[in-house]
């Protein structure tokens, strides 16, 4: 079970968080809602499903060579506790990519298992607790090994998958793009190569926007790529017309209000995160909020704690940069997740890159 944060009292024995809620910026920042060493970790997945954020693999440390995480944590929103409901178990990922099918599969896509770069999928019942093996279809040149790669969930049957692949010791010099076909019914799956490619990107994030065409009119979605590599350059991985792909979205017009009075009222520089990789990436409403990761251009201290706010409201699309003040909220490896006109913060590694963080918190904006 998690702590609850209701006061400051509950604040005084941790000093770090004390620090965070204390020194972050006075627009924005992040509010802890309860801690628990379940959370303390890196380079994992969160998903929401039936209303609760699951919490799969990952890295306690990363420097340690034991193998990844493979237990499955569930964060109830509305009691704000957090409980193990599947222990350690033969599927261990880190590094990896989750999507949710039917509001109960997990669905695990690629990772590092300990020893290898793999792109093979399995699944997590989380009505039944349990983990269900799939099966290998035939794929006109799959991925040798994923890790540090992007999923994007185009249906409950397909999915759009980018990013770094390889074998243990190589990565290509470009990124192959990949839809990735699945059968939950039959527990199968296979991997058709696209014609096209992207840059070499690896940590990245993958964003499922409206296309707009010159008059502002919607034509559809698009699949932006960004980060990942020493560059700001955003890459389409893919475009579909109305009604070719389901899009999930969670509705949280408060928040969407809230980002769109902050980048309205508040001087953020417009610019676009460069040189950026393991930060989180979640689309709300018309925006993409993206926080934290570590940039490519420093040695020492490359760990972030700035809010980006990707607004497609206008095309093109604007970026703002709102930068962290409070190092304790510093993160990489780290996950956001929307739920219930909430953007949650979930683990990662704190402002060392090496500490693991056990608060999960919510974003708060205030003007």
């Amino acid at each position: 079970m998690g702590s609850r944060l209701p006061s400051n009292q509950a604040l005084q024995w941790f000093p770090r968080l004390r620090l965070g809620m204390t020194a972050s910026s006075s627009n924005w920042k992040w509010n802890p809602v309860v801690l628990s060493d379940l959370v303390a970790r890196g380079f994992h997945s969160c998903n929401l499903v039936q209303g609760k954020l699951l919490i799969f693999g990952g890295l306690k440390s990363p420097e340690t060579q034991e193998p990844p995480l493979g237990d499955v944590v569930a964060f109830d929103t509305s009691l704000q506790t957090i409980q193990t409901i599947a222990p350690e178990c033969g599927y261990r990922r880190s590094h990896h990519e989750a999507v949710v099918l039917g509001d109960r599969w997990l669905c695990i896509v690629g990772g590092w298992d300990g020893s290898r770069r793999v792109s093979d999928v399995c699944s997590f019942d989380a009505e039944q607790a349990q983990w269900e093996r799939w099966t290998a279809g035939s794929s006109n040149a799959p991925p040798v090994g994923l890790s540090s790669h992007t999923c994007t969930k185009l249906s409950d049957h397909e999915m759009r998958v980018v990013g770094r692949e390889g074998g243990l010791r190589t990565q290509r010099r470009y990124a192959s793009i990949y839809t990735l076909h699945v059968n939950p019914a039959t527990k199968t799956y296979w991997y058709r190569e696209e014609e096209s490619r992207t840059a070499s990107r690896a940590g990245h994030s993958a964003m499922l926007l409206r296309d707009t065409g010159s008059g502002g009119k919607s034509s559809g979605y698009k699949l932006m790529v960004f980060g990942g590599r020493d560059s700001a350059d955003c890459d389409v991985a893919g475009r579909w017309g109305k009604g070719k792909i389901h899009v999930d979205s969670v509705h949280a017009p408060e928040l969407s209000e809230k980002i769109g009075r902050l980048v309205s009222t508040v001087k953020g520089s417009q610019q676009a995160p460069k040189g950026l990789r393991h930060q989180s990436c979640t689309v709300v409403g018309p925006f993409a909020i993206i926080f934290g990761g570590e940039t490519l251009s420093r040695g020492r201290d490359a760990v972030c704690n700035d809010l980006y706010i990707h607004d497609t409201r206008s095309s093109p699309a604007t970026w703002y940069h709102f930068p962290g003040s409070s190092r304790a909220q510093k993160r990489v490896g780290h996950r956001t997740c929307l739920w219930n006109d909430k953007l949650y913060l979930v683990g990662g590694f704190g402002a060392d890159g090496r500490t693991p963080c056990p608060e999960i918190c919510t974003l708060d904006i205030s003007l």
